[in-house]
C-alpha cells in the first residue's frame, strides 16, 4: 500500500491512503496539541482491532453473537529496553460458547495479519528520490533472482524474464505496482492481488502453481487491461482526454450516425449487423462512446481484422465494453502466446456457458489418469484434507474443446464452487482449474457459496452466467452432480511439440471456431511493449446479451452526467427535467450513481451511497414536493443498506414530513422530543431540508471537472499515463 503524508501544522501529521485520510499529533506533553492520536498508537490500535477482526470473522462465519465478547490489549515495555515489548491480548468470552468455539477463536486472533508481520520482522528501505510521482519503481517481490530460468508449459519465456520485462514496462509508464496480498493455502495454487499503488481501481488477480507463476499471470493481465483499456470501461475520462485528438487509441475512427439515427454503413460488416441487430432496432445514437461523451465527434470505432480474409471492421468501443467485458484478451511473451491464452478462455467461457445453460454432466476423469499430473492430485488432495469433497470433470464435451472442470462442495453449507480451465494442453487446463478455484479466497470465503438448486431458470438466467464470469460463484444445477454423464471421457490434446508450439496450437484453436462457422475478429496491440491481442466471437464471447446495447446500454450515462454533477446549480425547471428523466428511464431505483454515470466517489462518502432512489428523494425536497419525498423517504427506510447515520436522518425526515403534511398536527408539539431521538444536528437538516434552507443535504458540489472527486481524478490520472504512452509511440 502506498501512503502518502503531509505535513500540517505545528507536528500534525496527513497520512492518505486508498480513499482515506488519517490524522497523527503528539501529546501537549511532546510540543504536540493533543488533537490526534500519535503514530505509535496507530501502530498499537492496529495490532487489537486486526485481532478482533479475526474474532468477529471467525463468529459470524459460526452466527456466534459478538456483543458480550470483549477484547483488549496490553502492551508490556521492558524497562531495561523500551523497544522489547509484549503485546498482551485477552478476550472475554461469555460462558454459553463451547469449548471448541473458545479455541477456534483463539486460534484465529493467531492469524492476526499486524502479528504475523511484527513477529516476522519487517524490513526498512530508507532513500531519497527526486520526485515520489517519478519513482515507478515496482513493488514487488523484493528476493526474485531474474537470473533463474523457470520455464513452464505455454510460455515462451522463463517466468523470471517476463516479469522482470513487464515490471519495468510499467515502471517505465509511471506505474508503480504494488502487491496487496498473496495466498496459498493448498499445495500448489498460489494467488495474489496487484494494483497501481496511486489508483486503487486499477487492480488485477494472477495465479499459478508456483508464486512467480502467479506474479507473471496478474503482470500479464494488468498488461493485457492496459492495453485494452479494461481498467476504465465505464468511466468517464475527463474533459482533457474527451477534447484530444484521441480518446482511445491513434487509430479510432469516428463516425456520424446515418439518415434517421441509422447505423454508419462504415461500422460492423453484414456477418456482426446480423448478430448485433436481428430486429433493425439498433440506432446509431446507441453506440456513443461512454467514456468521453462526445456524441458530436459520432461513433468512436476501433480497427480488427477478420481472421478469415484480413479485412478491417470497425467495431463500436461501446459495443465492445457493453458486451465482452475483459473476455478475449490477453498478454503475452510472443503474439501466439498471447493468442493462445485468449483462445483457450474464450473456448473456457463459452464451454461453461453451454454446460451450464444445458445442465450438461461431465464425466469424470479416471482415477489413473489424474495420478499422471502429481501437482494437481496434491492440490485435490490439500483441499479434500479440510474437508471440501473435490469432484474433477472433462469439460472437452467429448473432446472438442481444450476444457477442464474441478468443483468443490462444502458439506458445512451445502454450497457448491464450479470452476473452468482451458489450454491445449491437458495438464495446464487443470492447473488453472485448481488455481481458479482458489483465486483469492480463503477457508471462510467458502462458506459463501452458492447452493445447487433444480431450478432450470435459475441457472439459465444470463446474469447466473456473470456471476461465474466474474469469480465463479454462480449457480449450478443439481442435475450437473449427475453420475450418468452425457459425454464419455476423452484425454484430450491439442498440444505441439518444437520451437513454434504456440504458433501451431494457436491456429488449431482458430481452427475449430472456423470449424463451427463463426467468424473471428482480432486487434493486436504492442504499443507498450508487450504482444496483447484482443478477440471478438460474435454470437459465442459475448458476456452480456446484445439486447443490452438497446435496453441496457452504460452510454445512458451521457443524457444524466452532466446534471448530476452540476446538481446544486441547477434551477428548478432543470431538477423537474432531471426528475422526469430519471423516471422516464425506468432505471432500477437502487442502481447507484457511481454506476449510473460511470463517476468513481468515494464509496466512503454520500455520493459513494446514493442511488436513484435517493437522488429522486433530494430532488423533490429542493423542489418542494413534499408528499412525493415523503413517499420515497418510506421506499428508502423499507429496503435500505446505506449507512446507520444515514438511515437515522431518514427515519427523522419520514417522522417530521408525517407531522408537516398531516393538517390536524403541530410540528412545534412534536419538535422537541424528534430533536431528543436524532438529535440536533440530523434535526437541522431535516427541518432545513423540509423548509428548503438545505438543499442536496450530505452531497457536496462537484462539476464536470471533478472537483473534490479524488478517487476519480486518480483514474483519470493513470488513464493519461495509458494515453501519454500511446501518443509518443505514435510520434516514434
Amino acid at each position: 500500500m502506498q501512503i502518502n503524508v503531509n505535513f500540517l501544522d505545528n507536528l500534525r501529521l496527513e497520512a492518505k491512503f486508498d480513499d482515506f485520510t488519517v490524522i497523527a499529533d503528539q501529546p501537549i506533553r511532546y510540543k504536540g496539541d493533543g488533537s490526534a492520536p500519535g503514530p505509535f498508537d496507530y501502530f498499537l490500535a492496529s495490532s487489537a482491532m486486526c485481532a478482533a477482526y479475526f474474532v468477529k470473522v471467525y463468529c459470524n462465519a459460526r452466527d456466534i453473537p459478538t456483543h458480550n465478547i470483549r477484547l483488549s490489549q496490553n502492551n508490556i515495555v521492558d524497562p531495561n529496553d523500551r523497544y522489547n515489548q509484549i503485546f498482551k491480548i485477552q478476550v472475554e468470552l461469555p460462558e454459553d460458547i463451547s469449548e471448541k468455539d473458545r479455541q477456534g477463536i483463539i486460534r484465529s486472533i493467531d492469524r492476526c495479519t499486524v502479528k504475523k508481520v511484527v513477529q516476522t520482522g519487517p524490513e526498512f528501505v530508507i532513500e531519497v528520490v527526486e520526485n515520489l510521482e517519478e519513482d515507478a519503481q515496482a513493488l514487488l517481490m523484493a528476493d526474485l533472482d531474474e537470473n533463474a530460468c523457470t520455464e513452464i508449459p505455454g510460455k515462451d519465456l522463463p517466468l523470471e524474464k517476463t516479469i522482470a520485462t513487464m515490471t519495468r514496462l510499467l515502471a517505465d509508464m509511471g506505474m508503480k505496482i504494488e502487491i496487496t496480498s498473496w495466498r496459498n493455502i493448498v499445495p500448489n495454487a498460489w494467488s495474489l492481488n496487484i494494483r497501481d499503488a496511486a489508483s486503487q481501481m486499477c487492480f488485477t488477480n494472477g495465479k499459478g502453481a508456483t508464486k512467480e507463476a502467479a506474479l507473471a499471470s496478474a503482470l500479464g493481465e494488468f498488461l493485457e487491461r492496459l492495453n485494452f483499456n479494461f481498467f476504465y470501461n465505464d468511466q468517464y475520462f475527463g474533459e482533457e482526454i474527451a477534447n484530444s485528438d484521441f480518446v482511445h487509441y491513434p487509430d479510432e475512427q469516428w463516425f456520424q450516425p446515418g439518415q434517421d439515427d441509422s447505423l454508419p454503413e462504415a461500422i460492423l460488416d453484414d456477418y456482426t449487423r446480423d448478430i448485433y441487430d436481428p430486429e433493425g432496432e439498433l440506432r446509431g445514437s446507441h453506440l456513443f462512446d461512454t467514456n468521453s461523451g462526445r456524441t458530436d465527434r459520432g461513433i468512436c470505432s476501433l480497427p480488427f481484422e477478420r481472421v478469415s480474409d484480413g479485412e478491417t471492421v470497425y467495431f463500436p468501443s461501446n459495443l465492445i465494453e457493453n458486451l465482452y467485458l475483459s473476455n478475449g484478451m490477453s498478454a503475452g511473451n510472443t503474439l501466439e502466446e498471447a493468442q493462445v491464452q485468449c483462445l483457450s478462455e474464450i473456448f473456457e467461457r463459452a464451454v461453461k456457458r453451454q454446460i451450464l445453460e444445458q445442465e450438461l454432466v461431465l464425466p469424470d476423469v479416471p482415477e489413473e489418469v489424474l495420478a499422471k499430473y502429481p501437482q494437481i492430485v496434491e492440490g485435490v488432495k490439500g483441499l479434500e484434507e479440510q474437508g471440501y469433497p473435490i469432484l474433477v470433470k472433462d469439460a472437452s464435451l467429448g473432446g472438442q474443446f481444450p476444457v477442464a472442470c474441478i468443483t468443490l462442495m462444502n458439506p458445512r453449507t451445502g454450497g457448491v464452487l464450479t470452476s473452468f480451465g482451458g489450454h491445449p494442453n491437458f495438464e495446464v487446463a487443470f492447473e488453472r482449474c485448481l488455481t481458479e478455484l482458489m483465486q483469492g479466497r480463503s477457508f471462510e470465503s467458502l462458506n459463501d457459496v452458492p447452493k445447487p438448486t433444480f431450478e432450470s431458470n435459475a441457472v439459465s438466467e444470463p446474469n447466473n452466467f456473470v456471476e461465474h464470469f466474474i469469480d465463479s460463484t454462480g449457480v449450478v444445477s443439481w442435475r450437473f452432480f449427475s453420475d450418468k454423464a452425457d459425454y464419455e471421457f476423452c484425454e484430450w490434446d491439442f498440444t505441439h511439440d518444437g520451437e513454434d508450439s504456440n504458433q501451431e496450437e494457436a491456429k488449431t484453436l482458430f481452427g475449430i471456431l472456423e470449424a463451427m462457422g463463426k467468424e473471428v475478429y482480432q486487434s493486436v496491440r504492442t504499443e507498450l511493449g508487450v504482444p496483447t491481442c484482443r478477440i471478438l466471437v460474435p454470437d459465442y464471447s459475448e458476456i452480456y446479451p446484445v439486447e443490452d446495447l438497446i435496453w441496457d446500454n452504460t452510454n445512458k450515462a451521457l443524457k444524466f452526467r452532466e446534471d448530476i454533477l452540476n446538481l446544486h446549480r441547477l434551477d428548478d425547471e432543470q431538477l423537474e427535467a432531471l426528475f422526469d428523466r430519471l423516471e422516464e428511464s425506468e432505471e432500477d431505483d437502487y442502481t447507484d450513481i457511481i454506476t449510473f454515470i460511470g463517476i468513481e466517489f468515494d464509496e466512503n462518502t454520500i455520493w459513494g451511497q446514493l442511488t436513484i432512489l435517493e437522488l429522486k428523494l433530494m430532488i423533490c425536497l429542493a423542489l418542494g414536493a413534499l408528499e412525493d419525498a415523503k413517499e420515497l423517504v418510506e421506499m428508502f427506510l423499507q429496503y435500505n443498506d446505506n449507512t446507520l447515520d444515514r438511515s437515522l436522518y431518514y427515519q427523522g425526515m419520514n417522522a417530521a414530513l408525517e407531522v408537516v403534511l398531516d393538517e390536524e398536527l403541530e410540528y412545534e408539539d412534536f419538535q422537541n422530543s424528534f430533536r431528543r431521538m436524532f438529535g440536533d444536528e440530523r434535526m437541522d437538516a431535516v427541518e432545513g431540508s423540509i423548509e428548503g434552507t438545505v438543499r442536496f443535504y450530505g452531497l457536496t458540489e462537484t462539476n464536470m471537472q471533478l472537483e473534490g472527486i479524488d478517487k476519480h481524478l486518480r483514474l483519470i490520472d493513470s488513464y493519461k499515463k495509458l494515453h501519454a504512452a500511446r501518443a509518443k509511440a505514435l510520434s516514434a
